[in-house]
C-alpha cells in the first residue's frame, strides 16, 4: 500500500479501551503517523483546544458523552468542523452507521480491527482531506487573483474613464477655441509703453512665476497671457482659459477643480476641471477679481500646494500648473472693500504687468487699423486698402473706452457696409450717437457712456447679465457693466447693482 503522501499526518485516537489504543498505535506508528490519545470525549475536546489533528478515530460507545454526541459537537465548532471523523465500533446495524454519517462522520472501522482495513481507510481519508485542503487553497488563491485582477481592471477602467473624460474636455475646449475669434492674433504697435511691456513679457516667460496682468477691458490681456505661454517651456502643453466673471458662483469651483459623480444635481459623471486639463501647461484666469470668497480660498491652496480635491471628492489631486491671472479691477481697492483676499493677491501679484489702454498709445492706432483691415479683407473677400485721412484723424483723437476690442468692432462694422476700398469718415461710426470724442473731453465721454448704459438697462428691465441683459446688448462683460454703473452713479429706485 502506497502511503507516502499521508505519512507524517497527525491522528487523534479517542477510545476508552487501552488495548484498542495500543493496537492502533502499533498499526499506525509503523507508517510514521503522529498519534495523539484521549480516553474519553471530554479529554478529546480539551486536547483539541491546543492541537488540530489531520484526522480523528472516534469510538462510538464510551462512558459519558458518546462518540455520536462528540462528533455532533465537533462539527458545530468552527475550529474542528473540517477534521474528518472515522467512527470505531463493533456495531453492525445499518441504522447506527446512517446516524454516524448524518452527524458528519466520513467512515467506519469495525472492531476487532483489521490491520489492512485501518490503514486503507485512514490513508484514503487523509488523502481526500489533503486534496480538499489543496483545492480550498487553490480556490482561495484563485479568488485572490481574481480579486487582484478585478482591482487592476477597476483601476485601469478608472484611468481610462479619466483619460476619456480629459479628452472629451480637451476636445470641447479646442472646439470652443476654434469657434472663438480672438481680438487679434499678435501684438501690434511700437509705442514705448507697449515695448516696455513686451520686454517684461520676455523676461518673465521662461520662468514659472505667477503673473498678474492688470488692464482695462479690451486691452489684450489674454493676448499677453498667450505670449507668455508661447515663450515658456510649457508651450507644447495646453494654455487653458477660464473667464471667472462668466461662470455662475455655484459652478465656478466645478469648472476650476472638477467634480465627482453625484456631487450635485446634474453631476451624472465625474468631470475633470480646468486645472487638471492644464496640468503641465498654463491656466489663464481672466477677471480673477470676480471669484467668490470661498473659491479664492481654494485657489490660494492650489497656488501654495499645487493640489486640490474635486467638488464632492476627498482624493488629493496633484498638478503642475503655471498660473497667469488678469483683472480690470483695482484689486487693492477690492481688498479694502472686503471683496478680495489680500493673501491671494500677494500670491498672484508675483510679477505684475500693466496692459496700457489704447488712448495712451494713439500712435499705434494706424498700425492696428491696417492690421484689422488686412484680416477683414481676407475674411469678407473685399479689397479693403485703408481709411481716409479724416477718418483716421477721428479715430486717433477718440478715447476708445473699449480699447482695442472697440477699435476692431468699429473697423469691422465699417468693413461690412463699405463698397469702397478706402473707407470714409461717415462709415467709421465710433459711438452710437455719432459723436467724435477726444481724450480732453472725458466729461462728455462719461455722459455718452452713461446714456448708453441707461438705454440698455431700461430696454431689458435693468437686467445686467444673461443673453438679453444690458451687458450682452453692449458687448461687455457683466462685471464691467456693474463696475461702470457704480462709478457713473447710475441708480434706479429699488435697484441694487
Amino acid at each position: 500500500m502506497n502511503l507516502e503522501k499521508t505519512e507524517g499526518a497527525t491522528i487523534l485516537v479517542v477510545d476508552d479501551t487501552p488495548a484498542n489504543i495500543s493496537v492502533l498505535i502499533d498499526h499506525l506508528g509503523d507508517y510514521n503517523y503522529k498519534i495523539l490519545v484521549a480516553e474519553d470525549a471530554e479529554s478529546a475536546i480539551e486536547q483539541l483546544k491546543f492541537s488540530k489533528p489531520d484526522l480523528i478515530l472516534l469510538d462510538v460507545m464510551m462512558p459519558g458523552m458518546s462518540g455520536f454526541d462528540t462528533c455532533k459537537l465537533l462539527k458545530e465548532k468552527e475550529a474542528t468542523k473540517d477534521i474528518p471523523v472515522i467512527f470505531m465500533t463493533a456495531l453492525s446495524e445499518a441504522e447506527d452507521k446512517v446516524t454516524g454519517f448524518d452527524l458528519g462522520g466520513v467512515d467506519y472501522i469495525t472492531k476487532p480491527f483489521q490491520h489492512e482495513e485501518v490503514l486503507a481507510r485512514v490513508s484514503t481519508h487523509l488523502t481526500l482531506r489533503r486534496l480538499q485542503k489543496s483545492l480550498e487553497e487553490t480556490n482561495i488563491n484563485l479568488e485572490q487573483r481574481v480579486a487582484e485582477r478585478t482591482e487592476e481592471l477597476s483601476v485601469a477602467l478608472s484611468e481610462l474613464e479619466k483619460l476619456i473624460n480629459r479628452l472629451e474636455i480637451e476636445n470641447q475646449y479646442l472646439q470652443e477655441e476654434i469657434k472663438s475669434e480672438h481680438n487679434f492674433d499678435e501684438i501690434v504697435g511700437n509705442h514705448p509703453t507697449l515695448n516696455e511691456l513686451l520686454k517684461n513679457v520676455e523676461m518673465v516667460a521662461p520662468t514659472d512665476s505667477t503673473v498678474l496682468i492688470n488692464g482695462e477691458t479690451g486691452t489684450g490681456k489674454e493676448l499677453i497671457a498667450r505670449a507668455i505661454h508661447n515663450l515658456s517651456s510649457r508651450k507644447d502643453r495646453p494654455l487653458v482659459k477660464v473667464n471667472c466673471g462668466a461662470i455662475s458662483s455655484g459652478l465656478v469651483e466645478s469648472e476650476l477643480f472638477g467634480h465627482e459623480k453625484g456631487a450635485f444635481t446634474g453631476a451624472i459623471q465625474r468631470r475633470a476641471g480646468r486645472f487638471e486639463l492644464a496640468n503641465g501647461g498654463t491656466i489663464f484666469l481672466d477677471e480673477v477679481g470676480e471669484l467668490p470668497a470661498d473659491t479664492q480660498v481654494k485657489l490660494l491652496r492650489v497656488l501654495q500646494e499645487q493640489e486640490f480635491e474635486r467638488v464632492g471628492g476627498s482624493v488629493l489631486i496633484k498638478v503642475d500648473v503655471r498660473v497667469i491671472a488678469a483683472t480690470n479691477k483695482n484689486l487693492s481697492q477690492e481688498i479694502t472693500g472686503g471683496n478680495f483676499r489680500s493673501d491671494l493677491f500677494y500670491r498672484l501679484n508675483v510679477f505684475p504687468l500693466e496692459a496700457p489702454p489704447l488712448r495712451n498709445r494713439p500712435s499705434d492706432i494706424p498700425m492696428l487699423v491696417d492690421y484689422f483691415l488686412d484680416r477683414l479683407s481676407k475674411k469678407f473677400g473685399k479689397p479693403l486698402k485703408g481709411v481716409t485721412e479724416e477718418a483716421m484723424k477721428r479715430m486717433v483723437q477718440y478715447g476708445w473706452p473699449g480699447n482695442i476690442r472697440e477699435l476692431q468692432n468699429c473697423i469691422e462694422r465699417a468693413a461690412i457696409v463699405t463698397k469702397e476700398s478706402i473707407m470714409n469718415v461717415e462709415l467709421v461710426s465710433i459711438s452710437a450717437s455719432g459723436s467724435s470724442l477726444t481724450t480732453d473731453n472725458l466729461d462728455k465721454l462719461e455722459d455718452i457712456e452713461r446714456e448708453l448704459i441707461l438705454k440698455a438697462l431700461n430696454a431689458c428691465n435693468w437686467q445686467i447679465g444673461g443673453n438679453d441683459g444690458a451687458a450682452s446688448r453692449l458687448g461687455r462683460p457683466p462685471s464691467t457693466i456693474r463696475d461702470r454703473v457704480r462709478k457713473l452713479g447710475i441708480e434706479k429706485p429699488g435697484y441694487t447693482v
